[in-house]
């Protein structure tokens, strides 16, 4: 964004734009009023990321909207907790939009975001816990960082997880998702020395409290350098996973 608005006072001072096309391309700067939503196009220059729009409570119609919005100003855009419905209705209006249907995010690139350092690592205890990680997993990408799945590698089979180790041992930082008991993230921690996020899901039986049996387990981890997110919040496991692998 910031780019952006240098390059629209480039082409003022060049000549090849009127002050009044620059006053009207930048007038919805700070932030975009639509009625039912403030359409934050600031948030990029100050949290290095564009607003990411949370998709659960919106109809399809406000979505397609502040959409527009976004990507009218060439940000990337990325779009949570939405069905196959809500994609066909963001496709119609930009065609290039891609659905993830496991992780149920809409997202498209117009640029690259900035490269992050290392490799972020999204593993999952089940196949279960899938849906979850998919949406940390395509929130890491959009925020320019490189990513690699491991799924099913819970302790119900702890040689999975091993078998595993020496790929896994090159992250940069790690995102475990589990539910039922959440034993996943301390046993990942207590092998590897990266910073850990935990992402307790709500999978399992009565007893797992939809989440809150793994999300107390994973408060209460042993092994240091576990941060814990909340309940199926892949999109925030991923956040905080891309600030720690964007950091010197």
């Amino acid at each position: 964004m910031k780019n952006q608005i240098e390059d629209i006072l480039a082409r003022v001072r060049r000549g090849s734009l009127s002050p009044k096309r620059a006053m009207a391309a930048l007038k919805d700067y700070p932030y975009e009023e639509l009625g039912f939503a403030k359409v934050d196009h600031h948030r990029e220059i100050r949290k290095g990321a564009p607003e990411v729009v949370f998709g659960l409570g919106k109809t399809d119609e406000q979505i397609v909207l502040i959409a527009e919005a976004i990507v009218g100003k060439g940000s990337n855009l990325l779009i949570t907790r939405v069905g196959a419905e809500t994609f066909a209705a963001v496709k119609k209006a930009i065609p290039g939009v891609r659905y993830n249907r496991l992780g149920r995010t809409i997202s498209l690139k117009n640029r690259p975001a900035p490269a992050g350092k290392g490799t972020i690592f999204v593993l999952t205890a089940g196949t279960s816990d899938m849906p979850v990680a998919e949406e940390a997993a395509v929130t890491a990408e959009m925020l320019g960082n490189r990513v690699r799945r491991v799924y099913d590698v819970g302790v119900a089979g702890l040689h999975r997880l091993l078998g595993e180790y020496d790929r896994i041992k090159k992250g940069r930082v790690i995102i475990a998702c589990a539910g039922m008991e959440g034993a996943l993230p301390s046993v990942v921690a207590g092998l590897f020395s990266v910073p850990i996020i935990a992402v307790p899901t709500s999978v399992g039986y009565g007893a797992s409290f939809k989440g809150v049996a793994a999300l107390l387990a994973m408060l209460n981890s042993c092994p240091g350098g576990v941060g814990v997110v909340n309940i199926d919040n892949g999109f925030g496991a991923a956040y905080l996973a891309s600030l720690i692998n964007h950091s010197s």
